[in-house]
């Protein structure tokens, strides 16, 4: 939503204060700064930036606003061990937690996984990093699943076709695997990526 001048200096007000104290102004000390007549002013500004997905409002707390952009918090998913990008490899069932940006989550159950393997390379995905996936049964053409086939999970884009399925891979020295429809479960989508240096 596109937002006018005046939403946009509430919202960078909002930002830069929680920017430099580490928590957002009151609904009273955005009216002072501003000089709005009324508190009615300043949640209309809100709502408006909530709405739009510019703001996040917990409306429990005095100093609940913050910015969709400086959305500091983190959730706990579970890391539920390695995924193959390459050969299918059996996904190894752990119960380690992994601290994920909550801007990478969206609504759904998520969970993520450490790639091993170069075949998903050229689309940035690489040996060692933590594929976040949100836990879901169907996938659209093109996306990236985690897919289990004959008991192995591997990490690759889906291609569904009139009498069979195709996982790509995203290395031209490797071939996809072909399979059956009813051959390959779909076990998630990738929403995220965390590289470590």
């Amino acid at each position: 939503m596109a937002l006018t001048k005046k939403q946009k200096e509430v919202l960078d007000f909002i930002t830069e204060y929680v920017r430099e104290n580490g928590y957002s102004p009151t609904q009273k000390e955005i009216q002072e700064h501003f000089g709005f007549k009324s508190l009615g002013s300043v949640q209309d500004y809100i709502k408006y930036l909530t709405t739009g997905g510019h703001l996040n409002n917990d409306s429990h707390s005095v100093r609940g606003l913050m910015p969709s952009t400086v959305q500091q918090n983190s959730e706990e998913i579970p890391l539920l061990g390695n995924i193959a990008a390459g050969v299918p490899i059996e996904a190894i069932e752990n119960t380690d937690m992994i601290s994920v940006p909550v801007h990478m989550l969206g609504k759904g159950t998520h969970y993520a996984l450490k790639v091993k393997g170069e075949s998903m390379k050229n689309d940035g995905i690489l040996n060692g990093d933590i594929a976040i996936i949100k836990h879901q049964t169907q996938a659209e053409n093109g996306q990236i699943v985690v897919a289990v086939v004959d008991n192995e999970t591997t990490l690759k884009r889906f291609f569904k076709k009139s009498k069979q399925i195709e996982l790509h891979p995203a290395n031209e020295t490797m071939k996809p695997i072909v399979i059956k429809d009813k051959e390959c479960e779909i076990r998630g989508l990738m929403v995220g990526l965390i590289r470590t240096y």
